[in-house]
């Protein structure tokens, strides 16, 4: 979803027939040239044409994690044989202008944009129903419990072969013995013993397996949502679980990619220092203000 606010629509500012026109960016199309002001929302992929000041900057963090603005310019380089942050004469969609202004040609719009191609390779990896360790584990655990149950089974319905014929015993003898001529095979009695062998086959199957496991998968999502975390998916709680090393961007991730002052130091007079201790996550100048520290002293 954060992706997709990243490329939705925003108005940019275009060179329409001579003259430049307010326009929403999904109306843009390669090779429409397009004026990027400071704190402008880049809607496309461009190429930089002309620098109206004498520098530009793009703050491109949530594309490439880079945690100051990219200084840009308008010479012409070889695109092919460039990694994303080499291309100089590149501003890409979803990031912003941190200063200057710059007239750009559109190169590639929608999915077509570098934060297209993430957004397009995330929801493919979400369509994909990739196996979690636990799975892997279940299925070799069920086609070997699957393959005892039908050995057990047909052992128990073989051992029962006797009671599947009928006979009359022969008379006269101290010892029954069954008469050869009278042996018949009952096909009820064959049924009879094959439903028991079924019957075991249910009764050995162990039916609660999945609801101990979903159960145990939702304990620890509700473990981690006291921690603030949101799982989304219950196999992804057995995974993380399984997981020794994670590879992850700084900046945006575990950051917030804003430079905190923790520490404040202030001259009060040449033969004495003050020093500050700042705590809290950031601050917002529109609310706060810097007080004289000499009235605060008095």
């Amino acid at each position: 979803r954060a992706l997709a606010v990243c490329i939705g629509p925003s108005g940019c500012w275009v060179l329409h027939r001579v003259q430049i026109s307010d326009l929403p960016s999904k109306e843009l199309v390669p090779g429409d040239v397009v004026e990027l002001h400071v704190g402008d929302r880049v809607p496309a992929d461009m190429r930089i044409v002309t620098l109206r000041t004498a520098t530009v900057r793009a703050e491109q963090s949530s594309l490439t994690g880079e945690s100051v603005a990219v200084m840009k310019t308008s010479v012409p380089m070889r695109l092919e044989d460039c990694e994303l942050q080499a291309k100089e004469n590149m501003v890409f969609s979803g990031t912003a202008i941190a200063n200057g202004t710059a007239v750009c040609i559109v190169t590639s719009t929608g999915m077509s944009t570098e934060i297209g191609k993430i957004q397009s390779q995330i929801t493919a990896a979400g369509e994909e129903t990739s196996e979690t360790p636990l799975k892997k584990k279940l299925d070799e655990f069920g086609e070997l419990l699957a393959k005892v149950i039908a050995f057990i089974c047909l052992l128990v319905w073989v051992i029962n072969y006797r009671h599947f014929m009928t006979f009359d015993i022969l008379p006269g003898l101290p010892v029954p013995i069954p008469n050869p001529s009278t042996i018949k095979l009952d096909v009820g009695k064959m049924v009879y013993y094959l439903k028991i062998a079924v019957a075991l086959a249910v009764a050995a199957i162990p039916e609660g397996l999945p609801a101990v496991i979903t159960t145990c998968l939702a304990l620890g999502t509700r473990t981690m949502a006291k921690k603030n975390a949101i799982v989304r998916k219950l196999p992804s709680v057995e995974t993380l679980g399984c997981t020794t090393v994670i590879c992850s961007d700084k900046t945006g991730t575990l950051t917030t990619n804003q430079m905190s002052a923790v520490q404040l130091v202030a001259a009060a007079d040449s033969s004495q220092l003050r020093t500050w201790e700042v705590t809290g996550h950031t601050y917002n100048p529109a609310e706060g203000q810097v007080l004289n520290l000499l009235m605060m002293d008095k």
